[in-house]
């Protein structure tokens, strides 16, 4: 583990003790890996395990709608009909704002509900418009991120409590994702604005990465959560993002929470220490 800014002995010992007891409180497993955009530190917490997305999975697949746009497969202005049944009772505002369907929305639009709202149907529309989550898959794999499954689509995932497994990643994997799709020649210029810009208004998850850290701090990310089995398991409680420094310089988190036996208000509190922690370090 390599700590992020000064390569201070006592500093990597203090973080990895404060990240170590923060994880504790989550009573789950807690995956986290960390990129220093500028000075390529790294840190990395059970970063290799294979832990489930859930709407992380919105993020990889926006990239992938949007490689698609570059290749001239697809356009943001191009318009999809939506039927009614494309609009299942799930998390959608989309759904909430036109529950009957019969309405052409563009894929830009499309693509603002799915992360910047976490739009469920959004995602499995995007997800047909692709070709299936496979398309998602391959194209991750294809830029090099390896570690990464995407095989069930939204509606699949609501099925049963174990098909959310399917679609899993390691942190480090995806922390590398963010780093090299922040890159500017990673998409077309207009693409990688609009990618930052739908991930900058993401508004789920408010008290989670962006939680404690101070109130104007720009913060690009997308959140995923499950639901709670009868058991009183969360299977996934998770945040992935770029948070950016006072001097104008970035970081790259992601935080996963997997099997957590305590409530809400805890998981989103040991994801918002932990980046404030590595926002403190990172600063310093």
């Amino acid at each position: 583990m390599i700590c992020i800014g000064l390569n201070v002995n006592a500093q990597l010992s203090t973080l990895r003790n404060n990240i170590s007891n923060i994880a504790k409180d989550a009573q789950g497993t807690v995956g986290i890996s960390i990129i220093n955009l500028d000075t390529r530190d790294t840190l990395s917490f059970n970063g290799n395990s294979k832990l489930p997305m859930q709407s992380v999975m919105k993020f990889p697949i926006a990239i992938t709608v949007l490689h698609a746009v570059d290749q001239h497969k697809l356009a943001l202005n191009q318009l999809i009909h939506i039927t009614k049944n494309d609009l299942p009772k799930t998390y959608s505002p989309l759904g909430d704002k036109f529950p009957n369907g019969n309405v052409d929305i563009s894929i830009s639009e499309l693509l603002s509900y799915m992360v910047s709202l976490s739009d469920n149907n959004a995602c499995d529309i995007l997800l047909k418009v692709l070709g299936g989550p496979e398309k998602a898959e391959a194209y991750m794999h294809q830029i090099g991120i390896k570690n990464i499954a995407i095989k069930a689509s939204e509606a699949q995932m609501a099925t049963a409590w174990n098909v959310q497994f399917n679609n899993w990643c390691e942190p480090n994997a995806i922390a590398h994702l963010l780093d090299i799709s922040f890159k500017s020649n990673f998409l077309s210029k207009s693409s990688h604005a609009y990618l930052w810009q739908i991930m900058q208004a993401t508004s789920t998850g408010p008290n989670q990465i962006k939680g404690l850290l101070p109130k104007n701090t720009v913060v690009y990310h997308k959140t995923g959560r499950s639901g709670t089995n009868a058991a009183g398991i969360t299977a996934a409680t998770n945040d992935v993002g770029i948070i950016t420094l006072p001097n104008g310089k970035h970081v790259a988190v992601a935080i996963f929470i997997s099997n957590s036996k305590v409530d809400l208000a805890m998981r989103e509190s040991v994801i918002a220490r932990i980046a404030k922690a590595v926002y403190d370090n990172a600063i310093e």
